[in-house]
């Protein structure tokens, strides 16, 4: 894989739709960060508030041998098209089951360390360091400075040519390559569209580009493991049960994207909850938390838990 060409069949078959580079180490939207934690709009999501907060100044905090950056746009708007396409009867967020149904996190740290050891075998002495959304790195500012998209008034980051249906993976360097900067970043291409802000149920957009955690259907449906006050207009009419779609569903940039992808085929584990919602209750609550986690071990899923995924499901039905 030639540094001059990191296109082609290679990418295209681990689901990179786009990648950029960049040297610069800090962010730009930083200040922006500090004042939306010190606001108290994280809600509950410490882990974006408590010591990480300041590893987030420089990609140099996390890797001090930082001298440049690959980032990658792995796409799930395949997975998106297949679930439009069936329309079940609750939602899981399409990012779930568009890795194969693995822990996207696992999934793209394997073809991370792929492009890693493809690089590592043309440029002697390089060493990588991985960053998905586990780390403590502002990835959607690290790819905004690559120049692939810019930031929607959902706050995420919106490419011209293939929409927001994308996780970011990134490969920290400790050498400069032989590519081109971007030398500005992508302008803001939302205009005076509102869509994401008008269609989003429980009004967590509050201000443009600004997001209130605690009102996110995303935050109450995964981060919340216990039974906790749902924010206000959840549930919605389309029964999210595990993250949300509904701002990038809207959002006119998304259209042409899934136009060109062919639908996804289904993984094993989808079936279970392409189900009637009652039915799905049932067996979870015949089911022990241990039967549950070795069912769903490897997935996004695990992450809430059985408690949790109760508690989204009863939500619909009051």
């Amino acid at each position: 894989m030639s540094l001059l060409n990191l296109s082609g069949d290679f990418l295209k078959k681990i689901q990179v739709v786009d990648w950029g580079y960049t040297e610069a180490s800090a962010p730009i939207t930083y200040g922006h960060y500090e004042t939306w934690t010190k606001s108290g709009l994280a809600g509950g999501l410490q882990y974006l508030t408590d010591h990480r907060k300041d590893l987030r100044k420089d990609l140099k905090e996390v890797f001090p041998e930082f001298s440049s950056a690959l980032v990658f746009l792995f796409e799930y708007a395949s997975e998106k098209k297949r679930l439009q396409k069936i329309d079940p009867p609750i939602k899981i967020a399409s990012y779930v089951t568009g890795f194969d149904g693995m822990d996207y996190h696992h999934w793209i740290r394997e073809k991370l360390d792929i492009i890693s050891l493809k690089l590592s075998e043309e440029i002697s002495g390089l060493k990588t360091f991985y960053s998905i959304d586990a780390q403590p790195v502002l990835e959607r500012d690290l790819a905004y400075r690559a120049g692939l998209g810019w930031f929607g008034k959902n706050s995420m980051l919106i490419s011209k040519k293939h929409g927001s249906y994308f996780i970011i993976g990134t490969l920290l360097l400790n050498q400069k390559l032989p590519l081109p900067t971007k030398l500005s970043v992508e302008p803001d291409h939302c205009g005076n569209c509102t869509a994401c802000i008008d269609h989003c149920p429980t009004d967590a957009i509050v201000a443009n580009k600004v997001v209130d955690a605690s009102k996110c259907i995303s935050t109450y449906t995964i981060e919340m493991f216990k039974e906790a006050e749902a924010p206000k207009g959840y549930p919605s009419k389309s029964n999210e049960v595990f993250g949300c779609d509904i701002c990038q569903e809207v959002c006119p940039w998304n259209n042409k994207p899934l136009k060109r992808v062919e639908a996804g085929e289904e993984v094993d584990w989808v079936k279970f909850f392409e189900r009637n919602p009652e039915l799905i209750l049932n067996d979870l609550e015949d089911m022990s938390n241990r039967q549950y986690r070795k069912k769903f071990k490897g997935t996004p899923l695990e992450r809430t838990g059985r408690v949790g995924m109760i508690k989204n499901l009863n939500k619909l039905k009051s």
